[in-house]
């Protein structure tokens, strides 16, 4: 309801804000932002670089900024970081009684792997198979004219 209208629809597909009461809490994630006025020590002095650390080289306890200590450490001296932590939630039905499909919360991955087999889920869920890829791009070469292989 927006403004004294009311929308409907036969299926609804939304991220987990929009529906507290249908989603559960599934872990945390960190997020930190920090200036920095030097580069950063053995990356060639590279204008932009990704530094992973894998969990398992961080002891985690659930203590999210004590988790990235070590990352903040291959960083310093930090001039400046900013600090997040973000809850992650999951829905709790697959959404084919109610016709609610929700996504799970964006989390820490950087290629998105997470949020693209979360959206061919959704897909599944609504449609009751999964999306089938070569047929698309089947498709997508008869719209572009170009020849059957």
């Amino acid at each position: 309801k927006s403004e004294g209208e009311v929308a409907r629809c036969k299926q609804l597909i939304c991220d987990p804000s929009y529906i507290p009461d249908r989603v559960q809490k599934a872990g945390q994630v960190i997020r930190i932002i920090c200036i920095l006025s030097h580069p950063i020590k053995n990356t060639n002095d590279a204008n932009s670089c990704q530094i992973i650390i894998p969990q398992n080289q961080v002891n985690r306890k659930s203590e999210p900024e004590k988790e990235v200590e070590p990352a903040l450490e291959l960083l310093e001296p930090i001039d400046q970081k900013f600090v997040a932590i973000s809850d992650l939630y999951e829905p709790i039905d697959d959404g084919s009684e109610s016709q609610v499909f929700c996504s799970c919360s964006y989390d820490a991955t950087t290629h998105f792997e997470t949020t693209c087999n979360d959206i061919k889920d959704i897909y599944k869920r609504m449609a009751g198979s999964a999306f089938d890829f070569e047929n698309m791009k089947r498709k997508q070469n008869d719209v572009f004219g170009e020849a059957d292989q």
